[in-house]
């Protein structure tokens, strides 16, 4: 499979729209780094062989800007804190055995 010719990077307009981004098109090459046949997001791959990831200005077309993510908190609103992990579990120490007989 032919890479897509890289392009220079050029500003993308924004415009302010309310009409949902359509979905990710399931897309499928070959790895660059290894040859494993891999498949991505609108041209946006990371293979699972050799780590090998593209940059992701070379996809299909525009990520979506965070006012568009359909799961961002509401505004004026904000993620709920993470509760830390287990507290640390106490090291063994030896308690007081049975003594030494005579």
């Amino acid at each position: 499979m032919t890479p897509r010719p890289h392009r220079a990077h050029l500003p993308e307009e924004r415009t302010e729209s309310t009409a949902p981004l359509p979905p990710p098109e399931l897309t499928e090459a070959e790895c660059r780094r290894c040859g494993t046949y891999i498949a991505g997001l609108d041209g946006r791959y990371a293979c699972g062989v050799c780590g090998w990831v593209n940059d992701h200005s070379e996809g299909h077309r525009r990520l979506p800007r965070a006012d568009e993510d359909p799961d961002r908190p509401a505004k004026g609103r904000r993620r709920p804190k993470q509760l830390p992990g287990p507290p640390p579990e106490p090291e063994f120490e030896p308690g007081p055995g049975p003594e030494p007989g005579p």
